[in-house]
C-alpha cells in the first residue's frame, strides 16, 4: 500500500500550520476524513437529502436505501449477525448510555456488582455510576499492573457470583493498552454476567469481529474511523435488544400508538427514535468502503510500526516519561519533567504538530498515574515515521525552550 497515495486521500493534510507542514497526530480524538467520505456528505445534501423510512418519494426513497445500505456495511464490518444488531447512536458515549440505562437500570439489583477498569474513558465509567447510585449496586474496578496492563488471573478473581456487568474498554485512549476482552468476556459468562466493549479506540485500527469477541454489547464511534462526526453504533446481541425497553419515544420507533399506550416496531429502529443522523450513517457506511479498500491488516500493521518507533524513540529522550506498556496500539504517552502539557502542546503546535494535552476524558487513569494530565501523540493510516522524527524533533526544542538540557 502506497503512503503517499493514502495521504493525498486526505485534503486537509496538505496545509500549513503556523508555517510548517501539518503533522496531525491527534486521531485518538477524531481522524480526519478522505475526500470520498466528503464528497458522500456533499453528494446527499446535494442531490437527495430526505428523511428516512417516511415517505415514498424518489428523494425519500433513495436517502433511505443509502441509509440502510450503510447498516448492513458496518454489520459486515463487524461481523454482527444481523443488521437488527446494528443501531445507529450519535457515538460510543450515546451507546453506553444506552447500555447503561436501557440495560443496566432494567437488570442490576442491590447487591449487584458492575465490575470495569480504572483506565476506562468516563464514557465507560460515569454511566455505570449513574446505575450503581440508581440501584444500590457495587461498583468494582479490575486492579491493574505498573505497566497498565491488566492481569487476567486478577481479572477472574473479581468477577464474582455477584457480577451481573462487565465492562471494559478494548484499547485505553492513554495509555494504548490492548485489552484481552474476549477472555475476560468468558469470565464474565461463566459467572452468568454479560460483556460490554468500549470499542471506540480499536474498531478504526484493527479487524472486530463481535462473535469471535462474544461480546454482549460493543459501541464505536464514526469520527474516530475516517468517518463524520455525531455518527456511532451499538451492536448488541439481538436477544439483548429485543428484551430491552427503548430508552428514548417518540417518532419513527413506534410499531401502533394509542391515546393511553404504544407498541415498538421491530429491530433495529426500536431503539432509533426521531430524525437520525442520515448523513452521518450514510458518510459512516463510506468510512467503512474507504477503510476496507485499504484494509485493515495493513492499517494495523502500519500503526504498530508508528507506535513501536514512538515509543523507543521518545523513551530515549532524558527527561521524558511515557505510559503505558511497550506493546501498543498506535498512540504514545508522555510528559516532560517539569513541563505542563498544555505548554508542550502549544510548543508542538507551534512547528505544525498536533497532539492532545489534558486527562483525556480519564481522570480517575490520571490519579493512578500519579498525574494531572499528559500529551497524546495518535497516530492513523495517513501518519509517516518521517512525523514520528517531526515530533521527538519538537518534543526536543520544547524542553530546550522550557530550560532543559538535552
Amino acid at each position: 500500500m502506497d503512503l503517499l497515495t493514502i495521504r493525498k486521500d486526505f485534503p486537509i493534510l496538505s496545509q500549513e500550520v503556523n508555517g510548517h507542514p501539518l503533522v496531525y497526530l491527534d486521531s485518538a480524538a477524531t481522524s480526519q476524513k478522505p475526500k470520498s467520505v466528503i464528497d458522500t456528505l456533499v453528494n446527499y445534501y446535494e442531490s437527495y437529502n430526505s428523511n428516512v423510512h417516511r415517505g415514498v418519494h424518489t428523494l425519500g426513497t433513495k436517502a433511505t436505501d443509502r441509509y440502510e445500505e450503510a447498516r448492513e456495511k458496518v454489520c459486515r464490518f463487524i461481523h454482527a449477525k444481523s443488521t437488527k444488531e446494528i443501531i445507529y447512536t450519535s457515538g460510543t458515549t450515546d451507546s453506553l448510555n444506552l447500555i447503561a440505562y436501557g440495560y443496566g437500570r432494567a437488570n442490576v439489583k442491590e447487591g449487584d456488582e458492575i465490575v470495569i477498569s480504572p483506565m476506562e474513558h468516563h464514557a465507560n465509567l460515569i454511566p455505570w455510576q449513574q446505575v450503581a447510585k440508581a440501584t444500590s449496586a457495587k461498583l468494582k474496578y479490575f486492579p491493574m499492573q505498573p505497566d497498565g496492563t491488566l492481569d487476567l488471573e486478577e481479572v477472574r478473581q473479581t468477577i464474582t457470583d455477584k457480577t451481573k456487568i462487565v465492562s471494559c474498554t478494548h484499547v485505553s485512549n492513554v495509555l494504548g493498552t490492548v485489552n484481552p476482552v474476549k477472555e475476560i468476556g468468558k469470565m464474565a459468562h461463566d459467572k452468568g454476567a454479560i460483556m460490554v466493549v468500549d470499542g471506540a479506540q480499536s474498531t478504526p485500527h484493527m479487524k472486530i469481529d463481535v462473535q469471535d469477541l462474544d461480546a454482549d454489547f460493543f459501541a464505536f464511534s464514526g469520527h474516530k474511523m475516517a468517518g463524520p462526526t455525531g455518527i456511532g453504533i451499538l451492536y448488541g446481541k439481538e436477544k439483548l435488544l429485543e428484551a430491552m425497553e427503548p430508552v428514548r419515544t417518540g417518532g419513527e420507533m413506534i410499531d401502533e400508538v394509542g391515546f393511553y399506550s404504544a407498541t415498538w416496531a421491530e429491530l433495529p429502529w426500536k431503539m432509533e427514535a426521531g430524525t437520525p443522523n442520515i448523513a452521518g450513517a450514510i458518510g459512516l457506511g463510506a468510512a467503512v468502503d474507504y477503510l476496507e479498500s485499504i484494509g485493515m491488516d495493513w492499517i494495523y500493521r502500519h500503526e504498530k510500526e508508528l507506535a513501536d518507533a514512538a515509543y523507543d524513540r521518545l523513551s530515549g529522550i532524558d527527561g521524558v516519561t511515557v505510559y503505558g506498556p511497550k506493546s501498543r496500539a498506535g498512540m504514545v504517552t508522555f510528559n516532560i519533567d517539569g513541563v505542563h502539557p498544555h505548554d508542550v502542546s502549544t510548543a508542538l503546535d507551534s512547528d505544525g504538530i498536533a497532539v492532545r494535552a489534558g486527562h483525556h476524558c480519564a481522570q480517575p487513569l490520571m490519579g493512578w498515574l500519579k498525574c494531572e494530565s499528559t500529551v497524546r501523540a495518535s497516530f492513523y493510516l495517513y501518519n509517516t515515521l518521517d512525523e514520528i522524527e517531526a515530533l521527538a524533533e519538537g518534543i526536543k526544542d520544547a524542553k530546550e525552550f522550557f530550560g532543559h538540557v538535552i
